[in-house]
């Protein structure tokens, strides 16, 4: 255990209340800057980062750093994405320390207008058993490098904040089922009240339209028991929207949420999610897996390159099921090449079921992922 690496009462102690200042914070973005900044303050780290693992697990989908000033990082341009010794502690997930990060064969350097940095202390960060991420920490003030207490200080830090980024993501978890309530409750009185009065209220409009005196009056009231039916119809679409079928857990509803809220941990926000229409009981099997594998891709994408601060999916049905994926990241301007298979395969997975797919930038900035196939009659 790295405790036992750890005699001196006043590290103990600076430790004990590093964790509990982590573990105050249940908001996962603010948490894990402070579990940079706590790292940096115990080692003496004049730069610290936590590069957060995208889905695939082998690069990196979010970085949280501390000490680079705005106008710096704005300098560097693109964050680091697990290249070079970043990327070596993502393939061997265990300590590594180094005295001059230069001089390590897998160094590739640093970009332009980045401060110079050699030593280096790199510990990765598990949650469940999985790494969730890895601390990296450099130029050590007052000394040419990192100690081997500084490392069983950062070793005792990330096994001990684990629970904390569990307790954060229980606690978005919970706020998910609270507001999953509250939609259903609403769903409930716009089924049983709402719609209910407005049924009722057409049918009086329409027993009295035989009764109206003029003609004009006659083209008003049919005019406004047509207003009410498109009204019910809206309102029907919203409770689609709100209230999941029974069969929530199996659903195809369900594992497209699940899917968004298990990307939140490379995006680091989850993705807001809108459906419209019948999905669960229109869209096959086939098409169901072919569409839940795009979307993967689709939000592995986002997290990879986009940049982005949030994303939307939306998912609707009528005679072709609808999947639009936007963010508000980077785009796909000038110099922006995306490399890989995902494109190609979401477009492939679109084209052998009769249907198209198509990428853009949005006007407003960020990326459209439009993806769109024909459904059986």
């Amino acid at each position: 255990m790295p405790y036992r690496e750890l005699h001196d009462p006043d590290q103990l102690q600076a430790l004990l209340g590093a964790v509990i200042e982590v573990g105050a914070d249940l908001e996962m973005a603010p948490m894990l800057r402070r579990v940079v900044e706590v790292a940096c303050a115990l080692t003496g780290a004049r730069y610290g980062a936590l590069g957060v693992l995208d889905i695939s697990g082998k690069s990196l989908a979010q970085f949280v750093h501390v000490g680079v000033d705005d106008e710096t990082v704005a300098r560097i341009g693109h964050l680091p994405d697990g290249a070079g010794i970043l990327g070596l502690l993502i393939l061997d997930p265990k300590p590594l320390r180094l005295a001059e990060i230069s001089a390590h064969p897998d160094s590739v350097g640093f970009p332009p207008g980045h401060p110079p940095m050699h030593s280096f202390l790199g510990v990765p960060l598990r949650v469940r058993g999985e790494v969730f991420g890895n601390l990296y920490l450099t130029e050590k003030i007052g000394a040419p490098e990192f100690s081997s207490t500084d490392e069983a200080l950062v070793v005792a830090l990330a096994s001990a904040v684990a629970s904390a980024i569990d307790n954060a993501r229980l606690y978005a978890r919970v706020a998910e089922l609270v507001v999953s309530e509250d939609r259903e409750r609403i769903a409930r009185d716009l089924h049983d009240t709402v719609i209910q009065r407005l049924f009722a209220t057409g049918l009086s409009l329409q027993s009295v339209v035989a009764l109206a005196p003029d003609r004009e009056l006659r083209a008003r009231l049919e005019e406004a028991v047509a207003d009410l039916d498109d009204t019910i119809r809206q309102v029907r679409m919203a409770i689609f929207a709100l209230e999941p079928p029974p069969t929530l857990r199996s659903s195809l509803r369900a594992r497209v949420l699940a899917l968004c809220a298990d990307s939140a941990r490379a995006l680091g926000f989850e993705p807001a999610v809108h459906f419209s229409g019948p999905i669960d009981t229109v869209v096959g099997g086939d098409v169901a897996s072919e569409l839940l594998a795009t979307l993967r891709e689709a939000l592995a994408n986002v997290a990879r390159h986009a940049g982005a601060t949030s994303a939307e999916v939306e998912l609707s049905v009528d005679d072709h099921l609808h999947l639009t994926v936007t963010d508000d990241g980077v785009g796909i301007g000038p110099g922006r090449h995306r490399t890989g298979n995902g494109l190609p395969n979401m477009a492939t997975r679109a084209e052998l079921l009769g249907g198209s797919f198509s990428l853009s930038a949005r006007p407003e900035g960020g990326t459209e992922l439009t993806w769109r196939v024909p459904l059986a009659p």
